[in-house]
């Protein structure tokens, strides 16, 4: 019996121990398939004067960026998600502190191979930002937000083509893409912000979408990044095409560090009828993921 009993007992542990090695060759082959690469970076600049006669005022900023890329890759299927979130504040003596960056970005695709760079496509891409915004030009001192978080917050989605010659080089196209426009606040609602009819939270248009990313290294070290989104819509004023370009410079120094230069332009119809700006330029300290 004694004999038997551990017979049985040797076949049940030679069973466990091989459906346990089974099963990490089987996770350790799905886990293959996943790549994954973020880096979170620390954009600091500062100016500094002390009887300076031709005038001054100091002031010291800095922007906290995180990118984050999460990539599938079996067989002829792909799927690339990739998080830009951003938020920066300067902080001067006259105008206190204020922020001069805030930002969510998170884009997702998913292809199936049709040949060697084509792939059919269906992508979504969210935005919105963290905290309030205020137009200080007008509103000096911040009394009424111009915009909050998810007020306004933007979702596309449609099927469409992805040319992906590169991870460093891919355009997608989607002819048929589908826009929300979500303004989460009541009051920014009310007033009809960012295109929403007055008292709706939520505007649903249809128009053509492209997205192109191009990134290449043009000199030892330094790394050039292009990121192009445009948007018309079918339903109103098709011949305003909204655009956000963006282009960042990085001149890697070691490691964890580097000088960056990030340059956006935005142009938004339903937010403000005219071209937006931004330019940041700084020491940055990168950490890695």
């Amino acid at each position: 019996m004694i004999k038997t009993f551990t017979i049985v007992i040797f076949f049940v542990f030679a069973n466990i121990n091989c459906t346990a090695q089974v099963n990490n060759k089987v996770d350790s082959l799905y886990l293959n398939r996943w790549k994954k690469e973020g880096k979170v970076t620390l954009l600091f600049n500062q100016s500094s004067f002390s009887n300076w006669i031709s005038g001054g005022e100091n002031a010291i900023a800095g922007n906290l960026n995180f990118t984050y890329h999460l990539n599938y890759k079996y067989k002829n299927w792909s799927w690339n998600n990739t998080l830009n979130a951003a938020y920066g504040i300067n902080d001067s003596k006259t105008n206190g502190t204020r922020k001069t960056e805030d930002r969510i970005d998170w884009n997702s695709i998913v292809g199936l191979k049709k040949n060697k760079n084509w792939y059919y496509s269906f992508f979504l891409n969210f935005q919105t930002q963290f905290t309030k915004g205020y137009d200080y030009e007008n509103d000096p001192d911040g009394l009424t937000p111009i915009s909050k978080a998810f007020a306004p917050a933007y979702v596309n989605f449609a099927p469409g083509i992805l040319f992906s010659k590169s991870n460093n080089f891919k355009i997608n196209i989607a002819p048929a893409t589908t826009k929300l426009t979500i303004v989460a606040d009541d009051n920014l609602a009310d007033q009809g912000a960012f295109g929403v009819d007055p008292g709706k939270h939520v505007k649903t248009d249809l128009g053509f979408y492209t997205s192109i990313y191009f990134k290449k290294t043009v000199l030892e070290n330094v790394v050039m990044e292009n990121i192009l989104n445009l948007y018309s819509n079918y339903l109103h004023r098709p011949k305003n095409i909204d655009f956000d370009y963006q282009l960042n410079f990085v001149m890697k120094v070691n490691k964890h560090m580097s000088t960056n230069l990030n340059f956006q332009a935005v142009y938004n119809d339903d937010a403000i009828k005219r071209l937006q700006f931004k330019e940041i330029f700084g020491i940055g300290f990168n950490y890695l993921l």
